[in-house]
């Protein structure tokens, strides 16, 4: 029975758990695979809207499939999230309100503390996704640091060891000074600030001068010069200049020449550095002379590189100046902002200060840690990825992997092409620690994929280096209980960057290392739905790895989603307090509305701009469906085993039969072409549209006719119909749907499983649906009439032919037929043309307005684009208002 309104309160829970119960999230084991593999959410997350789209689209496409009979796996899991991790329980420790830390309580203590913080409160997005309606196999839920996918991570790594492609070195990485570690380029948030340029003066060496040209003509010549003894140089960070190589001018600009060669002094260090030539600086650009500072930039990195400059590290792990011979000792252990005071004050005392200019600057920040990121040049672990992207691209170019929207092709491209080796080391305790072990004072290495083989091995090192001998190695290991102990032969401390295991995800989730059957059937996976801003971090990387270590791309398509945005099309943010929180939309209006609301605003390549109100019209939506049940229910149309829709007789059920065979095709086709937003369309057509407001209006006359025959035939097919429809929208509204499909009649199975409709061409009947549409546009026509000219809506009206019509009745033409509709009684014609007039005059001012305002180019300049946009939208909507009003003036112009 259909209970008089959908209570999604008490109902999504109850079937969730119906769901689960039955087992139909697993794989079925027959037809053909179809994988997912969910963007593992982070560990310590929560449910925002961008993982609401992002599983909205899986969950369609997973219950779609399975659904047309395909053994769906849509694999779940978690990702380890190392810094987030870590930065919640040592917070939690700040909090506790004693004396304990992270480096009191010792590594193997406060990996102990996370795992047990990560067994309490690390499964909250899980909940939540299920609260959205996720259909996961929760059976096989992974997470990035389990013991399975923990050795999948120390295969690769030692594999690409052996080959060369993982290696040490020391490069410029990013450096978060809080969390004492280097991060990738995700976790860095460039913010536009309020910054400065000081302008310093570098002093040649021996007192040199030069002609340095300051005033030129219309045509670039100098026209005035000025002697120089120094080269004038400018920065943002001045507590860098310590760390200075070189400067380096271009070889095009000539004002440079004479001194080209020669050195300058860096003040403050008292030593002299080089004056070279690079293609980097850029002449019109400040002075057109840059500082290297190879150390502590990573332009300057570069260029130091190419020409062989010295690099000077400055700071230490916490972004203070070092205790090194470089830097002069008044500012050894200063923070590098307090250095940076003091440094400008020492130059500006030495008369070398030009001036300092206040300058918008573009500042890297962590994204957890809201400290600047401080590019420094450590010790790294480093993947060879230019090699490993060579066959990664190939596969995108050859169409083995395409992307969609396809523009993002050239996204990926740009960068794979462009590569740099990958840092994925990182000076952290939570995370896959790496398995590499050094010698005594750095003299051996060994890499390994267990500490019993990396005991054999550093035995074998130590004798092979004369470090030890046999017997002493006896004598230790008696002692010690092995030569790997922390203090002989020391473990790496690092951990891996969190992306190096989930660059694993499609095979390392599936059992690899293993030849599990899982691996067998559902390698290569089938279709990644992800957001943009992980292309190069994660997307690229799958590519990469699955190529390398299964022979195979790891799936075939990529879908690329759009950001979700506030209502007026901004980005959502804490700071402007615009966040919507998913889990308040479904507690307020379902999970069924939001999902709607979502899927159909999924256009290819094109932001989800997102309003309560939205989501609000998809809940009245879903009512409208109840009701819509509740209409079949009362006049006893339930699904009839010996209804042939292929055989319906009357025009009414073939046109029913037509729509919904023709909606499902195109419904079909646009989830299979990723065009969600044209799906939910479609399907939202007809289930408003057509089946509740055409079919049940023009069934009612039937149902309340005489003719049983005519009844039984019309409530077979609109009970069919109905069905189908619940079977379109269920990818889309899964709650609703199978809460509906359970109540008209009992069932052998649950509507996730049911068979998808497909299109059929004997259920097509072009007549009957001409017919039908045919009188549904007529009708459509003469209430729009009746709209125009304010008919009251309890008038009756008689329609006539064209020719019957007395004076003062509107013509309306039908594709070629001509209809009356005798108005000069009902209304009063004088006053309607005024009404029309005055609202057409009305419109016409506001146009006016809109336009005036637009054409004021401080308004366009200074305004927001979204307010501009507003304008626009505005002028159209009373552009179109004037238009239908003089329609409808012209016809009583008529009369």
């Amino acid at each position: 029975m259909v209970e008089k309104s959908f209570d999604f309160k008490n109902a999504e829970e109850r079937i969730y758990t119906a769901w689960e119960a039955s087992g139909a999230f697993r794989p079925s084991g027959e037809g053909e695979p179809f994988t997912i593999v969910i963007p593992p959410p982070n560990v310590t997350g929560s449910l925002h809207m961008g993982h609401a789209l992002n599983n909205t689209l899986q969950d369609i496409l997973c219950r779609f499939e399975r659904m047309r009979g395909k053994s769906v796996l849509w694999q779940p899991g978690t990702d380890h999230a190392g810094i987030a991790t870590q930065m919640v329980v040592e917070r939690q420790l700040a909090e506790g309100g004693g004396n304990e830390d992270r480096r009191s309580l010792g590594r193997d203590e406060f990996v102990k503390r996370v795992w047990r913080w990560k067994e309490e409160s690390g499964g909250t997005i899980i909940n939540q996704l299920k609260r959205l309606g996720a259909s996961c196999d929760w059976s096989r839920e992974r997470f990035t640091m389990d013991e399975g996918l923990s050795k999948a991570v120390v295969k690769v790594f030692v594999q690409l060891h052996k080959e060369g492609l993982i290696y040490r070195d020391k490069r410029l990485v990013n450096w978060d000074p809080k969390f004492e570690t280097a991060i990738s380029d995700l976790e860095v948030e460039n913010t536009e600030v309020d910054g400065h340029f000081w302008h310093f003066k570098y002093p040649l060496e021996n007192g040199e001068t030069y002609e340095f040209p300051i005033e030129h003509d219309e045509d670039g010549n100098p026209t005035k010069w000025e002697t120089r003894d120094y080269i004038s140089i400018a920065t943002t960070r001045p507590e860098t200049m310590l760390g200075d190589g070189a400067v380096a001018v271009h070889p095009d600009d000539k004002r440079y020449a004479p001194i080209v060669g020669k050195k300058c002094l860096l003040p403050l260090a008292d030593r002299y550095i080089p004056i070279i030539t690079d293609e980097y600086p850029d002449p019109d650009f400040g002075s057109g002379a840059v500082k290297i500072t190879g150390a502590h930039d990573f332009n300057d990195y570069q260029v130091a590189k190419r020409n062989d400059i010295a690099m000077y590290e400055l700071f230490d792990t916490k972004a203070r100046m070092r205790n090194d011979d470089y830097v002069p000792e008044k500012y050894r252990g200063m923070d590098r902002f307090e250095a940076r005071k003091a440094i400008v004050e020492d130059i500006d005392a030495r008369g070398l200060l030009i001036e300092v200019e206040d300058k918008k600057i573009m500042q890297p920040f962590g994204d957890r840690s809201g400290v600047v990121i401080e590019p420094m040049l450590t010790d790294q672990w480093y993947v060879d990825a230019k090699t490993l992207a060579k066959p990664a691209i190939e596969a995108v170019e050859s169409g083995k992997t395409k992307f969609v929207p396809e523009n993002w092709t050239k996204t990926y491209f740009q960068w794979m092409r462009n590569i740099e080796p990958w840092c994925v080391s990182r000076q952290l305790w939570w995370g896959h620690r790496i398995p590499a072990w050094y010698g005594p004072e750095n003299s051996f290495l060994i890499v390994a994929e267990s500490e019993e083989e990396a005991e054999l091995l550093a035995r074998a090192e130590l004798l092979k280096h004369d470090i030890m001998s046999e017997e002493t190695i006896a004598d230790y290991v008696s002692t010690h209980g092995g030569v790997i102990d922390g203090v002989l032969v020391k473990r790496d401390e690092d951990v891996l960057d969190t992306w190096f295991s989930s660059a694993l995800w499609p095979f390392s989730t599936l059992g690899w290392p293993e030849e599990t059957p899982e691996l067998k059937k559902h390698y290569p996976t089938s279709v990644l739905v992800t957001a943009f801003d992980i292309i190069f971090f994660w997307v690229a990387r799958m590519m990469m790895d699955g190529i390398h270590f299964m022979k195979e791309i790891p799936f075939h398509t990529v879908y690329i989603h759009a950001l979700v945005l506030d209502e007026h099309g901004a980005k959502m943010s804490k700071s402007k307090g615009n966040v919507i929180d998913p889990l308040v939309l479904i507690d307020k209006f379902g999970a069924d509305a939001l999902r709607f609301t979502l899927a159909a605003q999924a256009a290819q390549g094109r932001n989800i701009r997102l309003s309560e109100s939205r989501v609000e019209g998809y809940r009245n939506f879903s009512t409208k469906l109840w009701n819509a049940a509740r209409f079949c229910e009362m006049n006893d149309c339930k699904p009839d085993p010996a209804f042939d829709p292929a055989k319906a007789q009357l025009p009414l059920s073939q046109w029913i039969v037509h729509e919904a065979n023709t909606c499902a095709g195109d419904v079909t086709k646009e989830i299979e072409a990723y065009r969600f937003n044209d799906a939910a369309t479609a399907v939202y057509r007809f289930a408003w549209n057509i089946f509740c407001d055409w079919h049940v209006e023009l069934a009612k006359p039937v149902f309340f006719g005489d003719d049983e025959a005519a009844k039984k035939e019309i409530r077979a097919a609109t009970a069919w119909a109905f069905d189908q429809l619940l079977k379109m929208l269920h990818p889309f509204m899964p709650f609703v749907t199978e809460e509906l499909w359970g109540a008209i009649t009992a069932r052998d199975e649950q509507l996730m499983t049911a068979e998808w409709p497909l299109r059929e061409p004997a259920l097509e009947n072009q007549a009957a649906a001409d017919e039908i549409n045919w009188t549904i546009e007529l009708i459509t026509a003469i209430r729009s009439v009746r709209a125009e000219m304010n008919v009251p809506a309890g008038a009756q009206i008689e329609m006539l032919q064209a020719d019957e019509a007395p004076k003062g009745a509107v013509q309306i033409i039908h594709e070629g037929a001509t209809f009356a509709l005798p108005l000069g009684d009902v209304i009063d014609i004088a006053a309607e043309k005024a009404r029309l007039t005055k609202e057409i005059d009305k419109a016409t001012k506001e146009i006016a307005g809109i336009e005036k305002k637009l054409a004021n180019k401080n308004f366009v300049d200074k305004a927001p684009a979204k307010v501009v946009e507003e304008q626009h939208t505005r002028r159209a909507g009373f552009e179109e208002q004037v238009e239908k009003l003089n329609v409808a003036l012209q016809r009583l112009e008529t009369l």
